[in-house]
């Protein structure tokens, strides 16, 4: 869940360093730090708790030099987030400098047997014992620093992203993964740019490889780029052009990533969908998964799988799947599901939703399923990322960089996928009529503008905001696919302002959570028009019985919920299948302004960090 950064070639790499960690800081902000090697092939540390300006601030009047560096912005683990537990941690005699993102599990047996041989420990990390066990392999074996380190992986238990240098050798520097992700860019300039993610590269070049589970990058400044697998076979490296571009990882005049990224979701949607559907020629096809889709129809179910806002996007995608498809789905979050030890077999699909593609707990639910037969598919954002290539196939989302912490316009683009997932399976199976399959994608189409609409509304959510903003509990409460929204809405107000709320589905709420309601309780419901309308009707007047204060999210010129509400939010007339695309829009505004308004750090919110690489 850190950032990790490295440059190694003829520009100064302090520079670099520090912009591509403030392009990762949404991946971890506890701590910073950089080392850099200088003229004299001696290693120089700067670290700093808290923000990469913090950093920037303290290495400001320092000697800055180094065609070599690694740097890093730290997600705690191990340790409590200050100067000494930031990364890089040195080798005691200062002559390896390394960073890591992951978890060393083993880190306390390897610690106590390194103490026996004379080893200090500085700080309370696990990434401490890994650069004092590639030291003592490095002295007690008389390998250079990369064999020791390959050697010391061998003996590690669990996942990392390495980057390692060492004053005895200046013109090389030595990166390894396992379950985290690790990109290397190839410049123009026989220079070489290593991090977590593409977003500090793209500046640089477009030429990059995605490093594999258990390989090792050696790069040589005279022999340039080698890989090798954990027992030291060569490996041909795989290049690849990265599709980002720089303009989509600013903030474009927008005052946080996150309100940006709301307002790019008409874009989002839009490009999720084109090439995928012609309403006008009453076709979908998802090219990704169109070899796979038979295998759907027949299979005994579909397991989808995924952790907080993409599990949510899962429910919304069982709900459209199992009505328009009629095929069996479950969904599970992919930190539980393979520690019940689940039934599967090779009749089963399993879908992985995850807006990064690395995250851990979805990952090693894939490979459980894989180890089944299970055929396994995947639904992410990232191009190149880890879920994208250990599935047999998938789909990208194509909502562009997600900066803000809190997801939004990959929550929408995930239901998209999963839209065009559920018509194209209806329509194969023969499940849907074919008024209604044309009728959904027409509906599907003009959903981009309809989003427009929605986001035309923020000042009047930011007057709701405004009244809500000291709330100390929220509920909301949603039916059907507006359930899952409902859950979103409410994880959106957690996560950013730190207001304690909870989703429900509206029938559940005489099943205990009434218990909470008074006067000061928003309640936040989904009452657009469908077949629970007049249902969610009757949950809103229980509220209101109890002198709850309802904000609802109602269909376009509605009369009746309008009377009972204390405020209303209208969204366009849609189907109520894709109601969710909609809907959500509100419950992101309603969360932001609330944030801004309370103060909070929107785009990076406390102890929480963009793409969860560790279980």
């Amino acid at each position: 869940m850190c950032g990790i950064v490295a440059y190694i070639g003829k520009k100064q790499a302090y520079p670099i360093i520090l912009k591509g960690l403030k392009r990762l800081e949404y991946r971890g902000y506890d701590s910073a730090g950089i080392a850099l090697l200088d003229a004299e092939n001696s290693i120089n540390l700067y670290k700093r708790q808290g923000k990469v300006s913090n950093l920037e601030e303290f290495a400001a009047d320092k000697d800055l030099f180094g065609h070599l560096g690694i740097g890093h912005t730290r997600w705690a683990t191990h340790g409590a987030p200050n100067d000494v537990n930031a990364h890089p941690h040195m080798s005691m005699d200062g002559s390896i400098a390394l960073i890591h993102n992951g978890i060393i599990e083993n880190y306390d047996s390897l610690k106590k047997e390194l103490i026996k041989q004379g080893y200090i420990f500085q700080s309370e990390t696990d990434t401490e014992v890994l650069v004092h066990l590639t030291d003592h392999i490095s002295k007690k074996e008389n390998v250079w620093f990369g064999e020791a380190l390959r050697l010391a992986l061998s003996h590690v238990v669990g996942a990392y992203a390495i980057v390692a240098m060492s004053k005895d050798y200046p013109k090389r520097i030595v990166a390894a993964r396992k379950s985290s992700p690790l990109v290397i860019g190839v410049g123009t300039e026989g220079d070489f740019f290593l991090a977590s993610d593409a977003t500090p590269i793209v500046e640089y070049t477009k030429k990059v490889v995605y490093l594999d589970d258990e390989e090792i990058a050696i790069i040589d400044l005279d022999e340039g780029l080698k890989l090798y697998n954990i027992a030291d076979q060569e490996k041909t490296p795989f290049f690849q052009e990265l599709e980002m571009e720089l303009e989509a990882l600013e903030k474009g005049g927008y005052e946080h990533f996150m309100i940006k990224e709301i307002h790019e979701q008409p874009r989002s949607i839009h490009d999720c969908f084109r090439g995928r559907l012609n309403a006008e020629e009453g076709w979908v096809s998802l090219g990704g998964v169109r070899d796979y889709e038979q295998k759907m129809i027949q299979a005994n179910r579909l397991i989808i799988v995924a952790c907080g806002t993409s599990w949510h996007a899962g429910l919304v995608g069982e709900y459209l799947i199992e009505d328009l498809a009629r095929i069996n789905v479950e969904v599970e979050y992919a930190s539980e599901f393979r520690y019940r030890n689940p039934i599967i077999n090779e009749n089963d699909v399993v879908i992985a939703i995850s807006q990064s593609g690395e995250t851990a707990d979805t990952m090693a639910a894939l490979e459980l399923a894989k180890s089944k037969g299970a055929t396994i598919l995947g639904i992410c954002n990232v191009v190149g990322s880890s879920i994208s290539r250990i599935t047999d196939a998938g789909s990208y989302t194509h909502a562009g960089p997600e900066i803000g912490v809190a997801s939004t316009k990959a929550f929408t683009a995930q239901v998209t996928v999963l839209t065009l997932m559920a018509l194209s399976l209806a329509k194969k199976k023969g499940t849907i009529s074919e008024t209604k399959f044309r009728t959904l994608l027409a509906e599907l189409e003009a959903i981009p503008e309809k989003v427009k609409t929605v986001l035309e509304t923020s000042d009047h959510i930011e007057k709701i905001a405004a009244e809500y903003k000291d709330a100390s509990n929220a509920l909301y409460l949603g039916r059907g696919s507006s359930f899952p929204v409902a859950l979103e809405g409410a994880l959106k107000l957690k996560e950013i302002s730190y207001i304690h709320a909870e989703g429900y589905p509206a029938a559940e709420m005489k099943h205990g959570p009434i218990a909470l309601i008074d006067e000061e309780m928003p309640v936040f419901v989904i009452a657009t028009q469908g077949t629970s309308y007049e249902k969610v009707v009757s949950n809103i007047q229980e509220v209101k019985a109890r002198k709850g204060k309802i904000i609802a999210v109602v269909t376009e010129g509605d009369v009746s919920v309008k009377e009972m509400a204390d405020h209303v939010i209208e969204i366009p007339e849609c189907d109520e299948q894709l109601v969710p695309l909609l809907a959500t829009i509100p419950f992101q505004l309603l969360s932001y302004h609330i944030a801004v308004m309370r103060g909070c750090n929107v785009d990076q919110p406390r102890n929480l960090a963009k793409s969860v690489t560790v279980e």
